[in-house]
């Protein structure tokens, strides 16, 4: 199944170009199906997957019903302490969803779509109505960092002592509530992991939509640095809500030559990598699925070319290394190896370069910092954590520079751990 998770800045029209790319897919003989957090006219307004036309299903996303059903489940769960504590229990009718909700119920429900009741229909295309860009870069990075955070808090190996908690229960005399908590942690690392490997499979790419002007264009340029940084491939720029060229109209024609430029500024920057696909704007919103054939003519799901089949993405870093001893690959497994010309110093330890494209960013904003085993990366807004290699682990950072829009960070072998020759 591919998977498009459809973004850009907000009111580009991020939903409809997700409607009209579902449809397309389905108008071509396949089967699709859109998740949406917004109501779409004409569309059903269930919250599971409801056939909409032919090849067509969709289904809302509601946050609220999400949070509740949670929060209900948690609190039985809990059961235990909070009756020790004397806590009265919430009604369903009576509990909000909290900020943050609908990201977690959005993550939900793409699990559903990758592997649970929701992907029995054996759907070839899945496409994601994602909130706003920036959102949407924080949402995608957020299985990754939820599952860290529970491994430090909650690390699997400490079950190990679960010997011990029936006799500490009997000295407390009330359930302990440790191995639910551990059973849960392990329940939702799961969905998670689910989550993240539809977000990092080859199969997935990310749709923008902007409607052209000087507040997308900004948006863009920023958005390029955290879209390099997650490694998020983009397999296409859905420019909307282009006006006709050629207008009589004096105030029409200044605005379509204003959205013109801003359009081959665009095609530059974006079309060597990305396709670049133009919708007309239609004189008023969509209306049902009559508007949305209009728009569908103009775009396609993932293209079949130059996409990659099932199977975990490549990262988006690599590691430049001189001539080296044998077995540098058992050392750094995974990792893509770029060989360069030696230094010529004859030392057989070599240094080795982390790479990492991050065009747009400046030195000013970026924030580097070795943790233990870990790489955290800070590049303006954005944020992600690099788990190193057995290899990387082994040297100490020994300088970066950013360059040209390519990030280099150099690891010194320590010479008490790096294997020697000879």
């Amino acid at each position: 199944m591919r998977t498009v998770l459809v973004t850009g800045p907000g009111g580009a029209g991020r939903t409809t170009v997700a409607a009209a790319t579902a449809l397309a897919a389905a108008r071509r003989g396949g089967s699709a199906l859109l998740l949406t957090p917004d109501p779409i006219p004409g569309f059903p307004r269930d919250t599971g997957p409801t056939e909409v036309t032919a090849g067509l299903w969709a289904a809302r996303i509601d946050s609220a019903e999400h949070f509740r059903g949670e929060f209900l489940a948690l609190q039985d769960r809990a059961s235990g302490v909070l009756d020790l504590l004397g806590g009265a229990r919430l009604d369903g009718e009576e509990i909000t969803e909290l900020p943050g909700s609908t990201q977690l119920a959005l993550l939900h429900s793409l699990r559903r779509a990758a592997e649970g009741d929701w992907s029995r229909r054996g759907h070839d295309l899945l496409v994601v109505d994602l909130p706003p860009l920036g959102e949407a870069l924080d949402l995608l990075s957020l299985p990754a960092r939820l599952r860290r955070y529970l491994r430090r808090l909650l690390p699997p190996e400490r079950q190990a002592a679960r010997a011990l908690r029936p006799m500490l229960a009997q000295l407390a005399g009330v359930p302990m509530p440790a191995q639910w908590l551990y059973e849960a942690a392990a329940r939702k690392d799961a969905e998670l992991a689910a989550v993240q490997a539809l977000i990092e499979d080859a199969g997935t790419t990310l749709r923008l939509v902007a409607e052209p002007g000087p507040a997308a264009e900004e948006a863009l340029r920023t958005a390029r640095t955290g879209l390099a940084l997650h490694g998020l491939r983009v397999d296409s720029l859905a420019v909307n809500r282009l006006l006709p060229r050629h207008s009589a109209d004096p105030w029409f024609a200044a605005l379509a030559a204003q959205q013109e430029k801003t359009v081959d500024r665009w095609r530059d920057e974006w079309a060597p990598h990305a396709a670049l696909r133009e919708l007309p704007h239609l004189g008023r919103d969509p209306r049902g699925l009559d508007d949305l054939d209009r728009l569908a003519e103009h775009t396609a799901p993932a293209p079949d070319h130059g996409v990659p089949g099932p199977g975990r993405a490549e990262d988006p870093w690599w590691i430049e290394v001189p001539d080296a001893p044998e077995g540098l690959g058992a050392l750094l497994p995974g990792s893509r190896i770029v060989r360069t010309a030696p230094d010529g110093d004859g030392d057989d330890v070599p240094v080795l370069a982390w790479c990492l494209p991050l065009p747009g960013a400046v030195k000013k904003d970026l924030r580097l910092v070795r943790r233990g085993d870990e790489l955290l990366l800070t590049v303006g807004p954005y944020h992600r954590t690099v788990p190193l290699e057995s290899g990387l682990r082994r040297c100490t950072v020994s300088g970066a520079s950013l360059t040209d829009g390519l990030l280099r960070v150099r690891f010194t072998p320590d010479p008490d751990l790096w294997p020697r020759t000879g």
